[in-house]
């Protein structure tokens, strides 16, 4: 019978390798979608009537939700959330997972005329953002489409900025922004996790795994 590699070498735990530091709290996640529902009204006065809030999925839907609710809280203004799928629209799919299908089967949802917020947890490149444009547009022709987006992190590789920020966190490639909120994870929180650490780390305890296998035997 073979011997168990079970043990503390063995552990591969995401949260046992993970050098992360957290940047924002439930409080101060909580501050930073007041503020941003009272930019977007601000910013919106004239339109209101025709305001709805599109939540990419998967972390933007909980986002949108909750300022809206901030929104009805603070202005007495009941503003619609539409949860949006833009894996269909992303530009790293497979060719048979066309927009037309994508089209068919989802929900379909009027934005003609709206005045449109697109929510999204984190703004790194900019591709989800011209997906979730891509899949909105296919629907109609919005009055306007604004951006806002919990963090900020850089490193764009499209021309696109977003209109209401919740916190600008320069970032180096190797790191990893992770937003963590109730809705999707059991608890609000943002990291910065070192990546390149974190392998260095899991390569290193997978070594000394496989030594403390050795010597088991």
């Amino acid at each position: 019978m073979g011997k168990s590699t079970t043990g503390p070498l063995a552990s591969g735990a995401r949260g046992f390798f993970m050098p992360q530091k957290v940047i924002m709290s439930p409080e101060d996640i909580r501050r930073t979608l007041v503020r941003i529902a009272h930019e977007i009204i601000e910013q919106n006065r004239k339109s209101v009537a025709q305001l709805v809030l599109i939540g990419i999925r998967t972390r933007g839907v909980p986002l949108a939700k909750r300022l809206a609710a901030n929104i009805k809280e603070l202005y007495g203004y009941t503003v619609p959330v539409i949860a949006l799928d833009i894996g269909p629209y992303r530009d790293d799919i497979a060719p048979e997972n066309s927009k037309s299908t994508a089209k068919n089967n989802e929900n379909s949802f009027g934005i003609e005329g709206k005045a449109v917020v697109l929510v999204d947890d984190v703004l790194y490149t900019g591709r989800s953002t011209r997906a979730a444009m891509d899949a909105i547009v296919d629907r109609g022709r919005p009055q306007s489409i604004q951006l806002a987006v919990l963090v900020d992190r850089g490193h764009r590789e499209l021309p696109i900025k977003p209109d209401f920020v919740g916190k600008n966190i320069p970032s180096a490639k190797h790191e990893e922004i992770q937003v963590r909120l109730v809705e999707t994870d059991g608890v609000d929180e943002v990291d910065v996790i070192d990546t390149a650490r974190e392998q260095a780390q899991r390569e290193k305890v997978n070594n000394l795994g496989r030594t403390y296998h050795e010597l088991s035997k």
